[in-house]
């Protein structure tokens, strides 16, 4: 860890680390968040079985997530922008969980019809309610941690996806198996309505929270952190316009829609994985359910080494003096190239390279990952929120677009072959996306 300017060896000795706790806290959440999200693949089986859920309903019960969180994106980052992450995020763990907790209960409406409704209205409301999840994590990162562990702490907080498909995938399997669907939820749901009381208590400013000594607080300040978080406009006070000026202003920043095109390419990887790899592994590779279910957890392992070591890559690249663009384009470039590797699955006959491949790919994505650490450095100062969701709108956009492009892929073809050459162009696009688009990072100052 390098010293500030002005920071003496003592300072060093005595420097406190409350933001490692602050990281902490938001790598759980985040775990939390995606373990949520996951509930219905896990029960889903359950519930069809129950309620007499066909495929078609399914699919649109699937689908509510997605669409609200998207379509909340933009709002959700006014209100981050407004609010501050304190008060929103708190808000937003407690109606997700809340949402969550009340899915389990649908059993008491009597219909599957009125079940099915239930269920629809629930996660959709549970998609607007996770809205400002990821863009409060970017206006956290960017308040309590310097330029130069930026890179490492976004990466932290993104790789908690990965690690809660390796943890929690499996624990809810097995409440689901030993006690019943309906004890999922209830799991999930109380343990998120006790982190929001934790985020309260615990999230403060660095320059308000109680145990940050003065040698912390210099060092994030000096690093480029922004110690003193959302600051209320003064009354009289210039500002920026409103949100709908600030909306035009982002997507007209050639840097930043390099860097939202390149994280709907990104997620295009990402929901692959999510949603087609273990049909993939049925249907084209002729394995078994269980074996499936085994290997599809290797390639999130490989995702979560990946992620946590792109970021530390990127900050020990700034330390060693290179640029920060520089430092954020080199993982980004080189995790991406990496993960067009997955094209190869086409013209290799034996499983155990197959695996292989697509878990480098997984590997190679979870390096180049770093667009909320890009995010932290280039947002607007009054708009890190706005900015934020905006790039979150765009990556999930993926989770929309992806399995409906595979699907039509495999139907018309009968083989997967398109769609791993879909999902290999996208990792190309994203390089070409930082390396073309992209020029210089930094942060974006408002007109």
């Amino acid at each position: 860890m390098p010293l500030s300017r002005t920071a003496t060896p003592a300072d060093v000795a005595t420097r406190t680390k409350v933001r490692y706790l602050i990281l902490a806290l938001i790598f759980i959440i985040t775990t939390l968040n995606y373990a949520d999200r996951a509930t219905l693949s896990v029960t889903g089986s359950a519930m069809r079985t129950e309620f007499g859920l066909d495929a078609i309903r399914m699919g649109y019960i699937f689908s509510a997530f997605s669409w609200a969180y998207v379509l909340s994106q933009v709002p959700a980052g006014w209100i981050l922008d407004r609010f501050g992450a304190r008060r929103v995020y708190a808000a937003s763990i407690f109606f997700w969980s809340l949402f969550t907790l009340l899915q389990g209960a649908i059993g008491v409406l009597g219909s599957a019809a009125a079940a099915v409704a239930a269920l629809f209205v629930l996660r959709f409301a549970m998609g607007v309610a996770e809205s400002p999840a990821f863009p409060a994590n970017a206006k956290v990162v960017a308040s309590w941690f310097p330029t130069q562990e930026r890179g490492t702490a976004s990466a932290i907080f993104n790789s908690a996806q990965y690690f809660a498909a390796v943890v929690f995938t499996p624990l809810m399997a097995w409440v689901t198996h030993a006690y019943g669907w309906h004890h999922v939820y209830l799991m999930m749901g109380v343990g998120g309505l006790v982190l929001a009381l934790v985020w309260l208590r615990v999230m403060k400013h660095p320059a308000t929270h109680p145990h940050v000594n003065r040698q912390e607080l210099e060092y994030i300040e000096q690093g480029g952190g922004l110690v003193y978080g959302h600051q209320p406009k003064a009354r009289g006070e210039r500002t920026t316009g409103d949100g709908w000026q600030r909306v035009r202003q982002l997507l007209t920043n050639r840097m930043l829609v390099g860097v939202y095109l390149a994280q709907f390419c990104i997620n295009v990887l990402t929901y692959f994985f999510l949603t087609w790899f273990p049909i993939y592994l049925v249907q084209a590779r002729g394995m078994t359910i269980l074996h499936a279910g085994m290997v599809a957890s290797l390639p999130a392992v490989c995702g979560f080494l990946g992620g946590v070591l792109g970021g530390v890559i990127s900050d020990a690249l700034i330390r060693g003096g290179l640029s920060l663009t520089m430092a954020r384009k080199v993982p980004i470039v080189g995790g991406m190239a990496l993960s067009a590797c997955i094209v190869g699955c086409n013209y290799v006959h034996s499983d155990w390279i197959v695996v292989a491949l697509m878990s480098l790919a997984f590997f190679g994505k979870g390096v180049g990952a770093l667009g909320w650490a890009v995010v932290a450095d280039t947002a607007p100062k009054e708009a890190i929120g706005l900015s934020g969701s905006i790039f979150n709108m765009f990556g999930n956009a993926a989770g929309i677009v992806t399995p409906i492009v595979i699907g039509y892929l495999v139907a018309k073809t009968g083989s997967f072959d398109g769609a791993l050459a879909f999902v290999g162009v996208n990792a190309v696009v994203t390089v070409l996306s930082y390396l073309v688009i992209v020029k210089e990072i930094k942060r974006v100052e408002l007109v």
